[in-house]
């Protein structure tokens, strides 16, 4: 017990001090992505011919970027002669409409507070139940970190469930198969209203890889309302707790709403 008392005391508070301080992120992370369309003034093309997902598209004179769909794979960077596309260290993604995912260079929506009514009932205490519709356990692993003492999403009062009857919204991962539309519609039948539903990763978003396979449902957004969107592939701890705390009205940043994700001058 002395052994195990003494290890603890040099390991420290473990916990992140986000949100109070900005976190610490490896240099090889990535996050928003940054477009310059005026790198690709004669309509190079080599981004969209790279992305796996279609997430990019180049429409009258100006690169647009699907973070929906987006599955930060590179490969877009990697294509574009010109670096007309990097990745920032910017791990705030979560948006409220699908319409926010979309990047045109200028600017990108950061997820907004539910309305003061939801605040009220959900803003101290969230119960979610977690449904992996078809998932590779990617997003589901980046869920599950943040119950750890690194992350503590209890100290938030947001907690997952194993009862839908128990929670207060569904966070939903993978494209949605066939098999598990009924689980899932069930799942969310089952959440007592009022309810939200959180779309995390790109598979829950649109599809992602299996975008378009006739086994998969693109997505939950076809037959669900959904309230948040947490894209990636799979989206960091941090970025998922970031849109969440948005959603609950538990972020007050002045002016950071809105920020450029254009390039830094």
């Amino acid at each position: 017990m002395l052994q195990l008392s003494l290890a603890r005391l040099r390991q420290g508070h473990r916990t992140l001090a986000y949100p109070a301080s900005a976190p610490a992120l490896p240099d090889r992370f990535r996050g928003l992505p940054a477009i310059d369309s005026s790198k690709c003034p004669d309509g190079c093309r080599e981004c969209v011919e790279a992305c796996p997902t279609e997430a990019i598209a180049f429409d009258q004179g100006r690169l647009r970027l699907d973070l929906g769909r987006c599955l930060f794979c590179a490969d877009c960077t990697h294509a574009c002669p010109e670096g007309a596309i990097r990745y920032t260290g910017d791990y705030r993604l979560a948006a409220r409409t699908r319409e926010g995912l979309i990047l045109d260079g200028q600017t990108l929506q950061l997820a907004r507070a539910l309305d003061e009514r939801s605040r009220q009932m959900f803003g101290r205490s969230l119960k979610l139940r977690q449904v992996s519709a078809g998932g590779c356990n990617a997003c589901e692993a980046d869920l599950n970190v943040l119950g750890t003492v690194v992350f503590d999403l209890g100290r938030f009062g947001i907690q997952f469930v194993a009862s839908p009857r128990h929670a207060d919204g569904v966070v939903i991962t993978g494209p949605v198969t066939e098999n598990m539309r009924l689980a899932l519609l069930e799942t969310y039948a089952a959440v007592p209203a009022p309810k939200i539903v959180i779309a995390v990763g790109a598979c829950a978003i649109s599809g992602g890889p299996y975008r378009g396979n006739p086994e998969v449902h693109d997505g939950c957004g076809s037959f669900l309302p959904v309230d948040l969107y947490v894209p990636g592939c799979p989206p960091h701890p941090l970025t998922i707790l970031d849109g969440l705390l948005r959603l609950l009205g538990r972020l007050e940043e002045g002016g950071a709403e809105r920020r450029s994700a254009a390039p830094d001058s």
